[in-house]
């Protein structure tokens, strides 16, 4: 019996897709009451499910596919020039990790990151709460990497941390700093994460090609897609 087979899933009504106008979505998790074990949510993960909050979910819709999970076999990753010149450019920056938590620093930046990148969608207006439950709130074992210019927090990426890889849940950062290209050196910086852990992958969650905010997912090279219930890499 496989692990999906001794879950209880849950489905939601049809609701308005989030990425394409002319699509319903649905969605199936994870029974919330579940024990999310490391184990169980790398196989999760390698089946295509993604964790946000509480929720193990995974897009279930009934005419469509679009949502395309990624992963990136760090081993084999190595950066293309756009992505080392922000490493070169962010050198200044230091990189921790530390335990997920409420802290005025640390929801000042989130909500600051919420208003000026997303203030068009339903995360808007940040609040204690959400931050909480979104970021902090979780029985899986994850970690913050906290970005910072000497004292100053530039980004923070959250991270779960598996049994044979890690997932990029969510990342927020200085949106004034946009040279720097925050949102990437913190995926590169995952990647390096997992690779001295001897990790196999790094998740990042779902592509979707018909939405361009996601494009960035594929410059990651050589890169993995679940299509038909198979890994494939794009080299």
């Amino acid at each position: 019996m496989s692990i999906l087979e001794e879950i209880k899933l849950y489905q939601t009504m049809p609701h308005q897709c989030s990425y394409r106008v002319d699509q319903l979505a649905s969605t199936l998790f994870v029974d919330p009451e579940f024990k999310i074990t490391p184990e169980i949510l790398s196989y999760l993960s390698s089946c295509g499910f993604r964790r946000s909050g509480d929720y193990v979910y995974q897009p279930n819709c009934d005419h469509c596919s679009s949502c395309i999970s990624t992963r990136i076999p760090v081993h084999l990753f190595k950066p293309n020039r756009a992505q080392k010149r922000i490493l070169r450019r962010n050198q200044d920056l230091s990189c921790t990790l530390s335990e997920p938590r409420m802290s005025e620093e640390f929801y000042s930046l989130y909500a600051h990151y919420i208003k000026e990148r997303h203030s068009d969608g339903d995360m808007y207006p940040a609040t204690e709460e959400q931050y909480l439950s979104f970021i902090v709130e979780s029985d899986v074992q994850s970690c913050f990497l906290e970005i910072r210019l000497k004292e100053q927090l530039m980004a923070v990426a959250v991270t779960d941390i598996l049994s044979n890889g890690c997932s990029a849940i969510y990342t927020f950062f200085e949106p004034r700093e946009s040279r720097r290209s925050l949102g990437v050196f913190a995926i590169l910086q995952q990647i390096e994460f997992a690779r001295e852990r001897q990790l196999e992958h790094l998740y990042l969650g779902y592509w979707i090609k018909q939405c361009a905010k996601m494009n960035y997912k594929i410059q990651y090279r050589p890169i993995e897609l679940l299509v038909n219930a198979c890994w494939t890499q794009l080299g």
